[in-house]
């Protein structure tokens, strides 16, 4: 196995031990400077995997592989929807152990879910700019198209899987939506 795969998969779990133990610091052991220094830590585990995919396509000039894109993924989907895992999963430790409201959960028909899922889209629009951001940054750098050649092909999935949620999601609950009010309405 890669070992680049295996630093996207320590990052994942760093992510939640971190998240988890400043939660858990926060509400259990209420030591909320401890907890928050622990959850401010998170972003360093980005920064050590975008150093970790420099450092081998850089120093040790490895032939980048399908591992150093979806890096390049974990990264942008780490920005774009890290701030709503922490807040869902923050209401949730708040709601279990601390008496907090019952955390809100995602809206499950009508114009609430168009937005719902238009608002989800959006931020998978960011995750596919920023991924493709960080590649290019990466291509530009190793200026080797003999080594970078696999991050080319990311561009092409990660404009796939946007466009199928695209048309899975926020077009499809759109039309629902659209043609149950045109069913519901009466002259």
């Amino acid at each position: 196995m890669n070992i680049i795969v295996f630093g996207i998969i320590a990052c994942e779990i760093g992510f939640w031990v971190f998240l988890i133990g400043g939660l858990a610091l926060r509400y259990l052991a209420k030591q909320q400077r401890a907890s928050t220094l622990l959850l401010l830590a998170l972003p360093l585990l980005d920064l050590a995997l975008l150093g970790f995919i420099s450092w081998d396509l850089v120093l040790n000039n490895a032939v980048a592989e399908f591992a150093h894109g979806l890096g390049a993924v974990y990264l942008g989907f780490t920005v774009a929807f890290g701030k709503q895992v922490i807040s869902r999963t923050d209401a949730w430790f708040e709601h279990r152990f601390a008496g907090g409201p019952q955390p809100v959960t995602p809206p499950k028909e009508g114009l609430a879910l168009v937005t719902y899922e238009w608002q989800q889209w959006l931020r998978m629009a960011l995750c596919a700019l920023i991924s493709s951001a960080i590649l290019g940054v990466i291509i530009l750098v190793v200026n080797n198209p003999a080594q970078t050649q696999e991050l080319l092909n990311w561009f092409g999935r990660i404009g796939l899987v946007t466009g199928v949620w695209l048309l899975g999601w926020p077009v499809w609950e759109t039309a629902r939506y659209v043609t149950s009010q045109g069913v519901n309405t009466k002259d």
